[in-house]
């Protein structure tokens, strides 16, 4: 992404791998687990993963307020992190079988945690540092 202005939450690496990665789950939870779960952990681990790329978008749209693009960052790794122990506790029941797909969606979504957290980190800084510019100039005049 360096030298690439980000001109939408579209352009950001998290929000597109948070994207990449709802289908697969939907689908898991379609045709990889017994009926019972479907409304149970299936239900929770569908909005769980959905809500990582929501919680990016909409704290885009607030990115001119740095804490509420924080706070939604935020809610997205705690939905990331939700979403990786619904996933756990679906393999560790036996609920889900598919040893392949619970690796390969395990880590994706560790990947994808650890750049949100990343991502916020920056974000984080990018605020700090700006207040701390605000405050020399203030203190100039």
């Amino acid at each position: 992404m360096a030298g690439k202005k980000i001109q939408s939450y579209r352009d950001l690496e998290i929000w597109k791998m948070a994207r990449e990665l709802v289908v697969p789950v939907h689908k898991m939870t379609l045709e990889k687990l017994p009926k019972f779960e479907m409304y149970e952990e299936g239900s929770q681990i569908r909005r769980s993963s959905k809500s990582i790329s929501s919680n990016i978008v909409e704290g885009y749209g607030r990115s001119r307020y740095q804490n509420e693009y924080i706070k939604f960052l935020t809610y997205a790794l705690a939905s990331c992190d939700e979403t990786r122990d619904h996933l756990e506790m679906l393999y560790d029941t036996g609920s889900l079988t598919d040893k392949i797909l619970y690796e390969d969606l395990h880590n994706r979504y560790d990947i994808l945690g650890r750049k949100v957290n990343n991502f916020r980190q920056s974000v984080i800084v990018g605020h700090s540092l700006r207040d701390d510019s605000e405050q020399h100039e203030d203190a100039e005049t």
